[in-house]
């Protein structure tokens, strides 16, 4: 699944190391309602480091200019750093800086390639990546709405089937369906790494195995892999990847897809105007090559410089421990919330996890719930979380969710856990 996918994970973070982390961001020392904030939403949205919020700022004080335009010195230098955040982001993904790709979010890379897929056959583009009808398209019944809707709105517009890898009553994949859903007529499968709701990590392998043998493309949501796990995209096999800055540390506004070179070159561009051009008439107009091609208008330049210093922020602690930090608070949430009578985790108990957990506690609202964690400093994220149909698979319509980052205490895990075993009093909940 990752680059030390097959070895022991090391050591993770001593309480000293994390209490150091959490010196670096700021937001951290607020108070929410009286008590010192727990932030435990950060499947949701991840708080900023002043690494971060400095190199932004330190770009936009003293650099800020439009990248790609301009022979002064201050577009040059603009230009420079952008690409060098590109370059650097590539690195922590083990990719080539032109397979990077800069858009506002990890949806808006998903709906450029489903763009580019029901376009290829209009020009610009290579007419063998054309979906249209007969031709099938598999998601997962765990994925997010964003990696569920514009494969919905593709098939719709091409006339194209859309199916569905089943999941169990754990919310797991069902692998004995492979070779019934994923056929000679799967030209794309659109797969999470790591579930958003569950926290585990799906089998990516498998998956990719069971497309590229009938010839399919592999898209992957690495929105919640990102933050937690050492990535390397073209040793995962997957044709094209989309994650959010916002997610791992990083600004809001900027996301990246990934895709392999070839596939790049073969798309037709999702937005166009100024700066991906090579040539324009009156007539008609001539496209720059990949990553440019993609990169219509103004780019998000601060934002990707935000999320370089991200990058560097995490490679400095280091993507296996941070891993490991994540796998050990996710044990204890886990080993918590199913220790609360009426308490019910989503998703196998024994499996692995990143740091987060969705639960049910019976009889109680999620949203009464959060309001309850919230009157105590906990943030936690409550609802669907973009992913109903799983939610409805395991009849639920929504949950609570906590999710841990690098700054994340053993000390305020245990008092989300002490705070739910509170509300399960305080609302009557019995086993």
């Amino acid at each position: 699944m990752t680059r030390a996918a097959d070895a022991v994970l090391p050591t993770g973070l001593s309480d000293d190391e994390v209490l150091r982390l959490r010196a670096d961001f700021p937001i951290l020392g607020v108070t929410l309602n009286g008590h010192p904030l727990a932030y435990l939403d950060a499947a949701a949205t991840s708080q900023k480091p002043r690494a971060v919020l400095d190199a932004e700022r330190d770009f936009l004080e003293r650099r800020n200019a439009a990248v790609h335009r301009g022979a002064h010195t201050l577009a040059a230098e603009a230009t420079e750093e952008f690409e060098e955040a590109r370059a650097t982001v590539a690195a922590f993904v083990g990719a080539d800086p032109g397979e990077i790709v800069w858009t506002s979010n990890a949806t808006e890379g998903i709906n450029l390639l489903a763009y580019g897929f029901s376009n290829a056959a209009f020009g610009d583009g290579d007419p063998a990546l054309a979906i249209g009808a007969g031709d099938e398209i598999v998601v997962t019944e765990l994925e997010h709405h964003a990696n569920l809707v514009p494969w919905q709105q593709l098939a719709r517009r091409t006339g194209a089937t859309l199916r569905h890898l089943p999941v169990d009553d754990d919310g797991m994949l069902r692998l004995e369906a492979l070779a019934d859903v994923i056929t000679e007529r799967t030209r794309v499968v659109a797969i999470a790494h790591v579930s958003n709701v569950l926290g585990i990590g799906m089998p990516i392998a498998e998956v990719v195995a069971a497309a590229h043998a009938v010839g399919a493309l592999v898209v992957l949501d690495a929105c919640q892999s990102a933050p937690h796990l050492p990535l390397d995209l073209p040793a995962l096999g997957v044709d094209a990847a989309v994650f959010s800055g916002h997610k791992m540390l990083g600004p809001t506004g900027i996301g990246v897809l990934y895709a392999r070179r070839e596939l790049l070159e073969a798309l037709p561009p999702f937005l166009t105007g100024g700066s991906m051009i090579t040539t324009v008439t009156l007539e008609r107009a001539e496209f720059l090559p990949p990553p440019q091609r993609f990169e219509a208008g103004t780019q998000r330049v601060s934002q990707a410089i935000g999320l370089a210093a991200a990058v560097r922020y995490l490679d400095a602690i280091g993507m296996p421990r941070v891993a490991a930090h994540d796998r050990r608070l996710g044990a204890r949430l886990v080993a918590g919330l199913s220790s609360i009578p009426g308490l019910r985790v989503l998703g196998p108990l024994e499996a692995d996890r990143v740091g987060l957990a969705s639960f049910d506690l019976a009889g109680v609202h999620p949203h009464d719930l959060g309001q309850f964690l919230d009157d105590r400093g906990i943030a936690i994220r409550v609802g669907h979380h973009c992913a109903q149909p799983l939610h409805r698979r395991l009849g639920l319509a929504a949950s609570a969710r906590a999710s841990s980052a690098v700054h994340t205490t053993d000390a305020e895990i245990d008092r989300l856990l002490s705070a739910v075993a509170d509300a399960a009093g305080f609302f009557g909940v019995r086993a």
